[in-house]
């Protein structure tokens, strides 16, 4: 098993997070440099021609890409723990509440977007981190108010086990701090949150703890 990584990727830390629970240890990890531009490389265009992380080659085959098909990927191949409800109603609630971040809000927010705002549309700094607090804060009052307002929240997003919107919540929370978004207005996003990093699978895959990393952001 090869994956394809990047310390800041927010979506590889997702499948990080799904490959610890499941106890899953790649042969190889690739760094690819998205802050020089490494996806736009010959060489990391052959693995996935989108030039985005991250990307999973699990034996034969073409390599798996976009974070929630290969979390799915996994769970469907390493059945436990699972990482999804047993009933269609309650997969479909979990699977709403990630596609929330993994495709509403974090696909507005990753470099080849910053770059067309900066280069081709020619914001300036200030204007380019409001337009990133805009989406990063209506995911969260989205987030939120589901969670909040929902008997079926529990220690996690669903109930007391870990679920794939636990795994794409822990993302769009180190976005948030990233980018220095308060979460102190989402409580229920916050205590879920702690509770997600209070497991070492959650705490091992963090951005910050990744090679290549800085102390802090």
């Amino acid at each position: 098993m090869k994956l394809f990584s990047f310390w800041r990727s927010l979506a590889t830390y997702r499948v990080r997070i799904a490959l610890n629970l499941k106890g899953l240890v790649p042969d190889e990890v690739i760094d690819v440099n998205l802050m020089k531009g490494d996806q736009r490389g010959d060489a990391f265009r052959k693995v996935n021609p989108q030039m985005v992380l991250p990307a999973l080659v699990d034996g034969e085959g073409p390599a798996l890409f976009q974070s929630l098909a290969i979390i799915e990927y996994l769970d469907e191949t390493h059945p436990q723990p699972p990482l999804l409800p047993k009933d269609p109603r309650s997969r479909a609630r979990v699977r709403g509440l990630a596609q929330i971040v993994a495709c509403d809000s974090h696909p507005l927010l990753v470099p080849r977007i910053r770059e067309y705002l900066e280069h081709e549309l020619k914001l300036d700094e200030p204007t380019r981190l409001k337009w990133i607090h805009t989406w990063i804060g209506a995911a969260l009052k989205a987030l939120e108010s589901n969670l909040a307002g929902s008997k079926e929240t529990g220690r996690f997003c669903h109930g007391d086990a870990v679920t794939i919107a636990d795994i794409c919540l822990a993302s769009q929370a180190a976005g948030a701090n990233f980018y220095k978004y308060d979460l102190a207005p989402f409580p229920t996003v916050r205590r879920i949150v702690d509770a997600c990093m209070q497991n070492d699978a959650f705490a091992r895959a963090h951005p910050l703890r990744q090679p290549g990393a800085p102390a802090s952001v």
